[in-house]
Order: structure tokens, then sequence, then C-alpha cells
């Protein structure tokens, strides 16, 4: 006979469960220690298996709660589960795949990867064709669960399935999910589109055999009218320019042209995964031959790209100008460290970071520190110019010239972006217009808008060797002297793409800087009274680059004399444990 609960029990444990959900704190401790106390009993995640399956009177917040509960108790304490609980909870998974909720159905989901992932792949040996014939299913509820579950198990062991240890299941599974790919659900279409493509990165020899199948497959849903559907086809065509180049190049031109489509899709999220199409084709040889023709159609939608977008501003707070009184949160504050003129390891191309673009890696702001359209269309503008060089200009400079100079601040902040971004391989076309854009940008350092003018900082540091070549007063001197106000600035934003852009001008400069060692000290001492915690640490930084340049001729005694103070106040009002003292070690060891 099925195990069954005891109703006051069960009673006990929906409580449990009403509570957990309560904003208060107290009650949330409270109903964690009763939880850890459930835990001694076996019989605990039979419970919150039959709240998650059978109680379809409960609420479905409660009964997902109760399953992401029993997930958890399956991460921490499997191996301890006696054999008839497992058994008991696998079977009730199987048995409510096709909950009517999808709340539910993808709780239970989660709920199979996770014990699939606790090595019983090996041990469920009806896991993978039941949920494969339940696919069949007429009732769509029993069909999207178990694609559901699939996908997740697809994403989480994509290894194993395809190997000897399970007598390579794929070999069923890529010929079942292609079957779906022209399903009249979308959300059907998407999960199939999404289990194939786990193995193309690893090229399974189940999805090689199949892989025209797949390719014509993907192009019969070009037009498909599903966001989500269209995304996963974006992601699989930039995993096969990767993999198999050859089956796609015979369609390049049609892909090239779909992809411009999407690039600029309504849904971000689609064109997110449009825009890594151009950066991956920038590292395969055929680049140049392949995109040439469509570079005066590519080069403006990536330029759009790069514009803040409404809800970015909103998240990071971009109608705020002045905030350097507001004390950063512990949260947003990551370990950084002192970079060596000598052992700087560039962040790969720096778009990882947020909106100041600086190269160590960090983003500047949790709200946007995901990889975005943003940061993607900039990466790829980077890439391209690096493959393209000059032959870009004559597209770029037109556009160029209308952004840089565009009344709307959110079109001249992309502007200089796509400056920026183009330094590297741009360079050489671009120095005989720098005369003219250098003191240009000079001036948009005191621009009325934050975030202009810590872009501004970035994009002027990606010219600063080229700036320390020139003579002094023409260049040097005032982009130092702009750089070092704007160090000071009222927005901690700036202050930190500043602080960078500086320490970049540090690295070039090197014993350039020498004749403005005490105007340089001056400005770094006075901003240790006004940053906050997360710049400070950027300002060790730059006073660490700072003596890394100029060696020995800062060991003057005005200059430690001045520098030293400050240095030691802070040293001083650190305690032992303290994570900033690795940091601010860092600074004294220039001495």
């Amino acid at each position: 006979m099925a195990w069954q609960p005891d109703r006051s029990g069960l009673q006990q444990i929906i409580q449990l469960l009403k509570e957990s959900q309560s904003p208060d704190t107290a009650t949330q401790r409270a109903v964690q220690e009763k939880l850890e106390e459930l835990n001694k009993y076996p019989d605990f995640n039979n419970y919150l298996i039959f709240v998650l399956t059978k109680l379809t009177t409960e609420d479905e917040p409660t009964r997902s709660l109760s399953g992401l509960i029993l997930k958890n108790n399956v991460r921490a304490h499997f191996s301890k589960f006696p054999q008839e609980v497992i058994d008991f909870i696998k079977t009730e998974c199987l048995g409510s795949i096709g909950d009517p909720s999808p709340l539910i159905r993808a709780t239970i989901g989660i709920l199979i990867t996770t014990i699939a992932n606790k090595g019983e792949l090996t041990h469920w040996p009806q896991l993978l064709p039941h949920l494969c014939q339940r696919l069949d299913s007429e009732d769509y509820n029993v069909c999207e669960g178990a694609f559901g579950a699939l996908q997740k198990i697809c994403e989480d062991s994509a290894e194993i399935l395809d190997s000897d240890a399970l007598d390579r299941p794929l070999n069923i599974m890529i010929p079942k999910f292609l079957q779906f790919f022209k399903h009249s659900s979308p959300k059907i279409r998407a999960h199939a589109i999404s289990c194939v493509n786990q193995f193309i990165i690893g090229r399974a020899q189940a999805l090689m055999v199949h892989i025209d199948q797949f390719i014509e497959n993907l192009f019969h849903l070009a037009n498909d009218d599903d966001a989500e559907v269209r995304k996963n086809i974006c992601r699989a065509l930039v995993m096969l320019l990767e993999v198999r180049m050859d089956r796609l190049l015979p369609h390049m031109h049609s892909i090239i042209e779909y992809m411009l489509l999407r690039t600029q899709d309504p849904d971000e999220t689609v064109a997110l995964e449009a825009c890594e199409f151009w950066l991956s084709l920038a590292e395969q040889p055929i680049c140049k031959e392949v995109l040439s023709s469509y570079m005066e159609r590519l080069v403006p939608i990536l330029v759009r790209g790069m514009r803040y977008s409404e809800i970015d501003i909103i998240l990071l707070k971009g109608d705020v100008e002045e905030d350097e009184m507001i004390p950063d949160r512990e949260e947003d504050i990551r370990p950084r460290f002192h970079r060596s003129k000598t052992h700087h390891i560039k962040h790969d191309d720096g778009y990882g970071d947020d909106d100041d673009m600086s190269d160590d890696g960090l983003d500047d702001d949790d709200a946007l520190s995901d990889w975005n359209l943003r940061k993607c269309s900039a990466a790829a503008l980077d890439v391209l110019a690096n493959v393209f060089r000059e032959d870009l200009l004559p597209t770029l400079l037109p556009i160029l010239k209308e952004t840089l100079f565009h009344q709307d601040w959110e079109i001249k902040e992309s502007g200089i972006l796509v400056l920026g971004a183009i330094a590297e391989g741009c360079m050489t076309g671009m120095v005989p217009h720098l005369p003219e854009l250098l003191p240009y940008l000079i001036g948009c350092l005191s621009d009325r808008k934050a975030l202009v003018r810590s872009i501004t900082c970035w994009t002027l540091s990606r010219y600063a060797h080229w700036v320390v070549q020139q003579p002094h007063e023409q260049y040097l001197k005032p982009l130092m002297t702009e750089l070092l106000k704007r160090v000071l600035d009222a927005n901690k934003r700036v202050q930190e793409a500043a602080c960078s852009a500086f320490a970049t001008l540090e690295e070039e400069a090197c014993t350039e800087l020498v004749p403005y060692l005490g105007f340089i000290l001056e400005t770094l001492v006075f901003a240790f009274s006004k940053y906050q915690h997360k710049n400070l640490l950027i300002l060790y930084d730059a006073i660490g680059t700072l003596a890394d340049s100029v060696g020995h001729h800062l060991n003057k005694p005005e200059y430690i004399k001045l520098l030293m103070p400050p240095l030691i106040t802070k040293w001083n009002i650190l305690k032992d444990e303290d994570k900033d003292l690795f940091p601010l070690l860092e600074v004294f060891a220039w001495r």
C-alpha cells in the first residue's frame, strides 16, 4: 500500500509552509529552525512531495514552496534518504509531470533534475524512457511538463547523456526532439530547440548525424512569432558557427540577412542572442570575405544597439547627478587588487564591465552587471574594427559625426562609446581626426550628465597611448587636468571611471608625469576625504599604478609627507580581518 500522511502532521507542515512566506524575519528564522528539526524524521520528505503533487486544493505558491524545500533537502541530504522515500518521491514526480499548473510542472522538473544530478540518472533507468514517452501525450500539460524536465536534464547532464554509461540515450532523444520543431505550441517548439542546443558545442555524435535536418528545421522556423523560439534559433546558429561552419557556409548570406533582422528584434533577449553572432563571426577566417558587403547595414545597427535603453537609465539612476555622500552597500563591493603595469591582465575586451567600460574586469553596478545588448554591440563593433581596420571608417565616420554632436545626451553618449570601441582597431585611420576629437572629448568631461562624463573618461583612456606621444601642452596636460577634476566629481560613477582612466594614463605616460606629481598627489589625497568605500579601492589602485609608473621619483620627502598621513589614517581604522587590508598593503608596498 502506498504511503499516506498523518492528517495532523500534514496540517502542521502546511501551516509551516504558510508561515515561511511571511515577510517577518523572526518568523522566517523560527520556520527555518522547525524545518531543520523536521529533517531528522525520514518521512518528512514524503510529506513535502505529497503537498507538491497531491494537495491540489492548496494554493500553488505553497505547493511549489514545498517542492523547493524538498529540492534543497535532496541537494543536502540525499545520501541519507531511505530507499523507500527515494522511490516514493520518484514515483510521485513521474506521476505528476502533467500537473495543470505551469508553476507546479516547473517545480517538479527542477526536482527531477536535482535528483538526476545526484548520480541518479544511472540508478533511475525508467526516467528518460518515461519522459520521452510522455512527449507523445495528447495532453498538452503532460507533453510540456515532460519537455520542461528533459530540457533541465539536457542542460545539466549533457556529457553523461552522450556517454556509454547510459547506453547513449541521445541516439533516441535527438531524433525525437527534432520531431517537435514543428509542433503547434510555441513553448514546445522552444523546449525542443533548447534541448538540442545543449549538444552543439560538445559535437555529440547523435546530433552530428542529423545536423542537416537540424539546420533545415531551424531555417523552417526562422520567421516564428514566438520570441523564445527566435532566441533559441539565434543561439543555435551562433554555436553552429563555431562547430559546423562547413554546414552553414552554403547558407551564409541568408543567415547574415536573418541576423541583421534579429539584431533589431523588438525583444531585447532575441536581439542580444543575434548580436552574439557578429562576435563569433569576427573570429572566423572567412569574416571579412562574407561580411564586407553588409557592413554599411550592420554598423548602424550596432551603433543603435549601443544606446542606453530607458530601463538601463532607470537602473543606473541616470537622473542622479550627485551621490558622493551616499554610502555604498557592502554587497556592491567586490575584491579588487592593484594592477601592476607588468602583470595587468585585461578582462577580455573590457565589455564584461559596466557602463564606464573600464578594463579592470569589475562591473560598476549590479543592476547592469549582466551581459546586455549595449555591451554586446560595443564588443562586436570592437572586434569587427580589428578585422576591417580603416575600411570601417567610411561607413562609421558619418555616423560618428551625427551621434557625437547630437543634442540628445543618450545618443551623444553612445557616439562617445563608439569612438572608444573602435580605438584599437581603427587607430591608424583615426589619427588624422584626433586633433579635432581630443579637445571635444576633453570638453565632454564637463558635460552636465554624469553618464556622459563617465563614458568620456573611458573613451579618452583608449586614446591615452596617442596622447602621450604628442606635445604635453597640447593634449596630455589638459587631459590630465580635466581627468583629475573628474576624480573629484560629485558622482560616484564618474569618480570610478576617472580613477580607472587616470590609472591607464599613468601606465602610458610613466615618467612623463613626473613634472606634475605634486598636483596629481594633491588631488588623489583630497579624494580620500570624498570617496565612499568602493571607490577608495579604485583610488588605492590608481596610487599603486602611479608608483609603478614613476618609480623612485615618488620617493621624495614632500611627496611622502603628502601621501602617507591619509594612508596611515585608513590603516588605523581597519580591523585585522578587514578585506581592505590587502589593497591598502599593496599601496604601502611601493615604498
